[in-house]
C-alpha cells in the first residue's frame, strides 16, 4: 500500500502542537501545567481590513490545525481572528462558523453526538447567513462557503468528517490572490 502524504501545510513556519486537546482525555493546553500551551499568552491579532484574513498567518495556521485534527487549537486560533474583526458582520459570522465547526470536531473526538450536531448545525447556519449577506466573504478568507456548508451538513447528518487516507479532514485554502501568485511564479 502506498503511503499517503499528510494534508498540505499553509503556515509551516508555525509548529503543530505535540497533541490534540480532547476534554477529559488529554491535559488542557492552557490551564494544566502539563498542557502544550501552559504559561504562554494568547496570541494578539490585529486586523485593519477583513481582506487581510485570507493571508493572515493565524488563519493559515488555524486551517493547518483543523486539517491535522487539532480542533480545539483551531477553534482558539479562529477565535483570535473573530475578536480582531470585532465579533460582528459577515466576516465575523463566517469566522464564528469556523469556530463552531472546530468545536464540533472537538465534540466528535470526545464522542459527544449531541454536541457535534448542535455545533455543526450552528456552523452551517452561520455559513449560510454570511453567504446571504455578502457574496465575496468566502473569498476574503480563502475558503469555499459551499464546502464549509457541506462539512457542517456531513457532521450533522453522519457525525463524521470527510477523511483523507490518514484519517484527517481536509479544508482547502485558496487565497484570493492565488492565481496572481501562481502566474508570478511561472514568469
Amino acid at each position: 500500500m502506498a503511503e499517503v502524504a499528510p494534508p498540505p501545510r499553509y503556515a509551516p513556519e508555525l509548529p503543530l502542537p505535540p497533541y490534540a486537546y480532547v476534554p477529559g482525555q488529554t491535559p488542557h493546553p492552557v490551564s494544566d501545567p502539563g498542557g502544550h500551551a501552559f504559561g504562554q499568552s494568547r496570541p494578539s491579532v490585529v486586523i485593519h481590513d477583513p481582506a487581510e484574513i485570507a493571508g493572515h498567518v493565524m488563519h493559515r495556521h488555524a486551517i493547518d490545525l483543523f486539517n491535522h485534527g487539532y480542533y480545539w487549537e483551531a477553534h482558539e486560533a479562529w477565535e483570535a481572528l473573530w475578536v480582531a474583526v470585532g465579533r460582528s458582520g459577515p466576516v465575523a459570522d463566517l469566522l464564528k462558523g469556523l469556530i463552531k465547526l472546530a468545536a464540533a470536531g472537538v465534540k466528535l473526538r470526545a464522542g459527544n453526538a449531541a454536541g457535534v450536531q448542535r455545533h455543526a448545525q450552528r456552523a452551517r447556519q452561520l455559513f449560510l447567513n454570511s453567504a446571504d449577506s455578502c457574496d465575496n466573504v468566502s473569498l476574503q478568507i480563502g475558503l469555499s462557503q459551499n464546502h464549509l456548508v457541506q462539512l457542517a451538513e456531513q457532521l450533522t447528518d453522519r457525525l463524521s468528517l470527510p477523511q483523507t487516507a490518514m484519517g484527517r479532514p481536509v479544508m482547502n485554502w485558496n487565497p484570493p490572490d492565488a492565481t496572481a501568485q501562481t502566474n508570478q511564479a511561472a514568469e
